[in-house]
């Protein structure tokens, strides 16, 4: 196993501190028009982690309640250079939703865009959060006002490796969000271990995001970009033309975007007349990149997609597909550096499992939580004996690539027989008429599970139901075969973009009731 790494940073802070001192005049983030330097992004980053160090931040949680901006940009790095644990929550939850994480988290300060206030304002109190900032808009602050005060710096002293930095929240589909504890050091650790597998060019990167910034995935390239002193190219929200026309006027040599967002370029009118040519890679997560999205990327724009898997648990990243080793469909690549990665069985995680054997995810290595806060039993769960137990169901071949068949919890056991409902997702997918697909275990009294199967047919495209069965009897075995296929207009998704199994799940119930 592949143990060196370059450079790991004692933290995130020291690492944007290094870009400061090697390309001051480099710029480091843009977003709508406006952009920081190095030099400039550090005199904001100093002087908003003073105030927030002033209003008692250091060794707390600052809650940022915030979409995609400049703001957004500097507000994260000066929570983490005052000391404190950044909480980035998504800024379209209600309040049911917020009044969770507040009350879990307990944060000192709140930090939010002023289009949420009203409904953030009275949950402060309700909290007794004692210092509110709202950013943005027309009466809120902006943070780029420091960017030509030659006397801003750092806060001294920088935190410590093994100081709080994030809590990241796991999206609670299934139940309450758990807030997920990562130091500075495992999340510096793990920027180092991509960087092993996916080598970047130094000061010579341009990454586009369009994810949110509150998303762990999102928060990935955000300190990739800083490792390798590139230029950080925030887009406030995903439109297929302006995500193209940023692409070719900004130079950019590296995408990451999940799969709802390569459908939908794929499928607008303008993708095929884009200038590719700066376009070094592209990177997938979050979601499984169903195949034939990844060779249609590929054959149009001459540019790979590299998958990954991870999850906030495990800091974010696991493993990754590399240039080296190339793309093998399906696969979500092999171990990064300093990591280990076993297939247990499902059913009490102890026996190691052989190659090509479905079983449980079970990870190792230095970029994995501390634990759950709040949640000592969900901790001792998901940390057993050295080891975090991912929940999702994978193989390993014998060049120890990795490939995720599915969620636990989303296994369904039809008649007996397990079944993963991404490998039918996988064959809807190859069909020619389908543009999402989504399947789904539902409750059957004679066969105890049956499979569900949810279609957004390509626009002009014959999508016929029977058609579409008639292609997974040809491709599964009898019981794997949807027993309901419905064509819709649309996939319930999450806030950042995955298919809602959850709503999927209730919707096949509802469909079932109303017959």
């Amino acid at each position: 196993m592949n143990t060196q790494l370059p450079k790991v940073h004692e933290t995130v802070v020291h690492m944007l501190a290094d870009a400061g001192l090697r390309a001051p005049d480099a710029i480091a983030v843009q977003c709508e028009g406006r952009s920081l330097t190095y030099r400039e992004y550090i005199r904001c980053v100093g002087s908003f982690a003073a105030e927030l160090r002033e209003l008692g931040a250091r060794g707390e949680r600052i809650a940022l309640i915030c979409g995609n901006s400049l703001e957004m940009a500097v507000a994260i790095y000066a929570v983490q250079a005052a000391g404190a644990q950044a909480v980035p929550i998504n800024p379209l939850y209600t309040e049911r939703e917020l009044s969770h994480l507040f009350e879990d988290s307990s944060p000192v300060v709140l930090i939010h865009d002023e289009a949420v206030k009203e409904i953030v304002a009275p949950l402060a109190e309700r909290y007794g959060i004692g210092h509110t900032i709202s950013l943005g808009g027309e009466h809120g602050r902006v943070l780029d006002i420091w960017k030509d005060d030659a006397a801003a710096v750092l806060p001294e002293p920088l935190p410590a490796a093994d100081d709080l930095a994030s809590l990241q929240y796991t999206g609670g589909t299934t139940g309450l969000p758990k807030g997920v504890d990562l130091t500075h050091r495992q999340i510096s650790v793990n920027v180092s271990q991509r960087e092993a597998n996916m080598p970047t060019r130094a000061d010579d990167e341009v990454v586009l995001n369009v994810m949110p910034l509150f998303h762990v995935f999102a928060l990935t390239f955000f300190y990739l970009a800083v490792y390798c002193r590139g230029r950080f190219v925030i887009l406030p929200s995903y439109r297929p033309d302006t995500l193209l026309a940023a692409l070719q006027a900004e130079g950019v040599t590296r995408l990451p975007a999940g799969p709802t967002v390569y459908n939908g370029l794929l499928a607008y009118e303008g993708f095929a007349d884009t200038d590719f040519s700066a376009l070094r890679s592209c990177y997938s997560g979050s979601a499984p990149l169903p195949e034939e999205t990844l060779a249609r990327w590929q054959e149009i724009t001459g540019t790979p997609v590299y998958e990954g898997y991870g999850m906030s648990e495990a800091g974010p990243v696991v493993t990754f597909t590399t240039e080296e080793a190339g793309i093998v469909p399906g696969s979500v690549g092999t171990v990064l550096p300093q990591t280990e990665v076993e297939i247990v069985d499902a059913n009490d995680g102890t026996k190691v499992l052989g190659v090509g054997e479905q079983g449980e995810i079970r990870v190792r290595g230095p970029q994995i939580m501390s634990g759950y806060r709040n949640r000592p039993d969900e901790t001792a769960k998901a940390l057993r004996g050295g080891w975090l137990y991912t929940g999702d169901i994978g193989e390993l071949d014998a060049e120890g690539r990795l490939y995720i068949r599915d969620r636990k919890k989303d296994m369904a056991i039809v008649g007996g027989y397990n079944v993963y409902p991404r490998e039918i997702d996988e064959v809807l997918y190859a069909h020619d008429a389908v543009f999402e697909a989504a399947a789904v275990g539902v409750p059957d009294d004679y066969r105890g599970e049956v499979i569900a199967a949810f279609v957004v047919a390509k626009e002009d495209a014959a999508a016929d139901r029977e058609a579409l069965l008639e292609h997974c009897r040809a491709n599964l075995a009898k019981y794997k075969v949807p027993a309901r296929l419905e064509l819709v207009s649309q996939l319930p998704k999450t806030t950042v973009g995955k298919i809602d199994k959850l709503a999927l799940r209730k919707l096949a119930d509802d469909l079932q009731t109303a017959e």
